[in-house]
């Protein structure tokens, strides 16, 4: 061979060196970019809505709360969760409505509506609420949270803050 011709040639050593180094990255590859996407997957996701859909407005009686409930999933990284989600919505004209938690801003126990007394009651510390969530007795140290609501075709949704 003359020393144009073996400097043509390619030798086993570097032959063997290319091919290992070229299978070990396709299973690098194989690995890693599928690894990265289930990594990096949840946080790319866009956030779902906040509009938390409760029902037809015609549910709501004037003058009167009415209990909304629903079930919400709700995903953090790759653990879904439902959660029971519930507010008592007050319409006094049919147009405006106002939408109230139903926890007490004590302790956290869910207040129910007293049509007799005209205002809501929580039971554990005997925590007493006006129609429109503002306190009138007991240790509630402020009004019931109000949650923005708006109506979309007669459906009524609330903001979940």
């Amino acid at each position: 061979m003359s020393e144009e011709e073996d400097s043509k040639t390619v030798s086993r050593r570097d032959f063997m060196k290319v091919t290992i180094a070229t299978i070990g990255g396709l299973i690098t590859a194989t690995y890693a970019f599928p690894a990265i996407a289930y990594v990096l997957g949840p946080a790319l996701k866009q956030e779902a809505s906040n509009w938390i859909q409760l029902g037809s407005v015609k549910k709501v009686e004037t003058g009167t709360p009415t209990l909304f409930k629903t079930i919400i999933q709700s995903q953090t990284g790759w653990i879904t969760a439902e959660e029971e989600f519930s507010v008592y919505v007050l319409t006094e004209d049919g147009q405006n409505f106002i939408a109230l938690s139903n926890i007490c801003t004590h302790l956290g126990c869910r207040v129910r509506w007293i049509p007799e007394k005209q205002g809501f009651f929580c039971p554990c510390h005997n925590g007493a609420f006006s129609k429109d969530g503002n306190v009138t007795g007991g240790p509630p140290p402020k009004p019931l949270n109000r949650f923005e609501s708006k109506v979309e075709n007669d459906i009524l949704f609330v903001k979940r803050g």
